[in-house]
């Protein structure tokens, strides 16, 4: 056993991982699946929900008014309707163009919703010329999603308030764009005259300034709101170790992430904090409400089954503000709208004093590993310029890194194999003592200086490391569309080619056959990782049990298929980490005076095949 211990070790993870995957991956896959096509199907069944406006659970004598009748939606849900082309629905409406050297899209007069932006930077294919990724999109479309900002009247109040049917006046003309501010104002015919500056930097935020004027004969107290809504659940990754859906971090609650399906059940959450942000996020992009850090915010996240169609909403109310007769007040809130890249995030949680507005990405439990890991890479990057050469010199640094451990770990390993016999001897001396067999056990340990946990710490704590770094490569947006060399133009998707159809040379696709499909991905840098683990497994002594050997001979092969699925920049890691695995033991056991088996294995392995022959 003690031979075999890192094998064991390398087995039981492998055994970890190939569980992980089914729960994280392949599970998720089909649930995936399923719910794009449940949403496709209710999207068709109905297209433009009422969006509900926050404040239906204020205090008593502060209550603002009832939600139907906040935004004039109607009590029963909105009669079905046809699902409309986007650029159909977006000429349909009189809109203020937004024009930014990361966003292109649009501002709805109607509403005066934010409900058009895409993001020119980022395509949907590695082709450049492959259309922009559509982030928001307006009520009507096949997958609406937009934010709105506006407020609510006190309970009772007969005050008329800006709702998603009103339409603004653009003051003067052109465009949004971050030189050039738009201005949008309605009058009530009551004496208020609402007046809406919207202004945008060159990457994903706006600032909207809201002033309202009363020159009528009584002060009106107003709650001001934002929200986000998007109609019907959207297809997701489906990886467990990745959120998509609602997620905010709430003042003193911290963190809070809800997927469509948790949501779905919990039907609405609320938080009343202070220093909070919340919205909803993809895996690459997000929009996010960013109310002042220090305003009193009463958030929700929310679930609503309008007809056939479920609706998300993120959305807060805060603190009422009264306009004098004769006065203006004014309040000042920012939207993000964009990808969700980590300098843009990280400048704007700087900027605004935001609370851990990093978080929107995805850094998961071992944070304070992750994030310093993707600095490391795009540190690399921006010296080599190629991010798959990146992680391959980050992957080398994070084996020097734990090399004295993995040193360490084989010369304990070989201390312990040294005292086999006399723990043997035990046995046939004490064969009915147990106690007594551990008295004299930690004896020998103590008298040889040998720490018997030693060999399995350092692995141990090398695998937060080493989950982080697949975790950056997974979530982060910088590796998307990230070429390698070669056939990998793209380090987050699959390696293209396939051994099933001789790598292109025949004109099919096996991956879409039925049922048996999914597994006929195997491209060639599946096949390298697979051969490299083959070898990492050949290196220690062959195991005496018949089981054992089994396990271990059909492992690589197991793991070949398993990942290759997997985005490549995860292939070529695996595999590359494989390889110095492989360079790295056997330098420690030629320094510790132990043969290296890889090469008799490997000889044993052919010599038995043409024997059998």
């Amino acid at each position: 056993m003690t031979d075999n211990r890192n094998t064991i070790l390398a087995v039981i993870l492998s055994g970890l991982v190939l569980i992980a995957w089914q729960y994280f991956y392949n599970i998720p896959t089909m649930e995936k699946q399923r719910a794009a096509q449940q949403a496709e199907l209710a999207q068709k069944q109905a297209a433009n929900p009422a969006t509900t406006t926050p404040g239906a659970n204020q205090p008593a004598g502060t209550t603002p008014a009832a939600p139907a009748q906040q935004t004039g939606a109607p009590a029963t849900p909105a009669a079905a309707a046809p699902v409309q082309p986007r650029p159909t629905v977006i000429a349909a409406s009189p809109r203020v163009k937004i024009e930014t050297p990361s966003i292109s899209g649009s501002i709805a007069l109607t509403g005066a919703r934010i409900d058009d932006v895409a993001l020119v930077k980022f395509r949907e294919t590695v082709d450049p010329k492959s259309p922009a990724i559509e982030l928001f999109s307006p009520s009507g479309t096949k997958e609406p999603f937009y934010a709105e900002f506006g407020f609510v009247p006190s309970a009772g109040s007969t005050i008329k308030m800006p709702t998603k049917d009103t339409v603004w006046a653009q003051e003067g003309t052109g465009a949004l764009t971050p030189a050039k501010p738009v201005t949008l104002t309605w009058n009530n015919g009551q004496g208020l005259t609402f007046k809406r500056t919207i202004s945008i930097d060159d990457k994903y935020l706006f600032t909207i300034k809201d002033d309202v004027s009363n020159v009528g004969d009584t002060p009106v107290t107003l709650y001001p709101f934002g929200l986000i809504s998007r109609h019907g659940a959207p297809p997701v990754s489906g990886y467990y170790i990745l959120h998509e859906g609602l997620i905010g971090v709430l003042g003193e609650k911290g963190l809070q992430e809800y997927g469509y399906k948790a949501i779905d059940e919990a039907k609405a959450v609320e938080f009343k904090v202070t220093n909070a942000w919340l919205g909803i996020t993809d895996k690459y992009w997000a929009g996010t409400l960013l109310p002042s850090p220090t305003a009193n915010v009463q958030a929700r996240f929310s679930s609503n089954l309008v007809g056939t169609l479920r609706t998300y909403q993120t959305d807060y109310l805060l603190d009422p503000m009264t306009v004098a007769i004769g006065g203006t007040a004014t309040t000042t809130t920012h939207l993000f709208a964009g990808a969700k890249e980590n300098a843009v995030v990280d400048t704007y949680d700087r900027q605004l004093g935001l609370n851990k507005f990093d978080r929107l990405i995805d850094w998961g439990w071992f944070y304070f590993i992750t994030k310093p890991m993707f600095f490391l890479i795009d540190w690399f990057f921006h010296i080599v310029g190629n991010f798959g050469v990146a992680i391959l010199l980050v992957t080398v640094l994070v084996k020097l890194v734990f090399f004295p451990l993995a040193s360490k770990s084989y010369a304990s390993m070989a201390k312990m194999k040294a005292v086999q016999p006399q723990l043997a001897a035990l046995k046939d001396k004490y064969p009915d003592d147990k106690v007594k067999q551990q008295q004299e056990m930690m004896e020998i340990y103590k008298k040889e200086k040998i720490n018997p946990i030693a060999g399995c710490l350092p692995i141990l704590i090398q695998i937060p490391v080493f989950f982080s770094l697949y975790k950056v490569l997974f979530v982060t947006i910088e590796m998307r569309h990230a070429p390698f060399f070669g056939w990998i133009k793209d380090l987050s998707a699959p390696d293209p080619t396939n051994l099933f159809n001789l790598f292109g040379l025949l004109a099919f696709d096996p991956t879409q056959l039925p049922v048996l499909g999914y597994y006929l991905h195997l491209g060639i840098w599946p096949i390298i990782m697979g051969i490299t683990m083959w070898f990492q497994m050949k290196l220690n002594p062959t195991p005496p049990d018949p089981t054992q050997k089994m396990i271990f001979d059909w492992m690589p092969l197991i793991f070949t298929f398993m990942l290759a699925g997997f985005p490549a920049g995860l292939v070529i890691y695996w595999a590359w980490n494989n390889l110095l695995s492989v360079l790295q033991q056997s330098y420690i056991m030629r320094k510790n005076g132990a043969k290296v088996e890889l090469f008799d294995n490997v000889k044993a392995v052919f010599a038995g095949s043409k024997k059998t022959t």
